[in-house]
């Protein structure tokens, strides 16, 4: 394992807010457990995504598959501390994979690359662009 993270809860900051003035707080604390329960892991071989309060659902993702990995951050996001990372694949199923609200997700997201190249060259495989 070379990186494993969840979510931050500070994505549930306008669940929190909304609390106060119109939800009831049980929807809160739910959304709160559904972040706690999301996971990544990053290996040297693939990203693992496993997500579930109750029923677990665990989805991986071979990293020569990654085409390549975008870097955004709001206004919110950088006073926190937080990022989110976006993944494109070749992988049919999951096109594109959003990581959101990661701590340190700029160097997590090096760390990917880094990783990523790694194994496409432990695998021998190159993409081609052809337009």
């Amino acid at each position: 394992i070379q990186w494993q993270g969840r979510p931050s809860q500070w994505q549930n900051f306008w669940w929190w807010v909304s609390c106060v003035l119109v939800i009831p707080i049980p929807w809160a604390l739910w959304q709160a457990a559904v972040t706690n329960s999301t996971v990544y892991t990053l290996t040297d071989q693939r990203l693992k995504f496993t997500r579930g309060v109750f029923t677990k659902l665990t989805d991986d993702l071979e990293l020569y598959r990654v085409r390549d990995t975008k870097f955004q951050q709001d206004f919110f996001e950088r006073m926190c501390g937080l990022g989110e990372i976006i993944v494109y694949t070749t992988d049919e199923t999951s096109p594109e994979i959003r990581l959101p609200y990661i701590k340190d997700a700029e160097a997590v997201r090096e760390k990917m690359r880094g990783l990523v190249e790694a194994r496409r060259d432990a695998k021998r495989v190159r993409y081609l662009d052809a337009e």
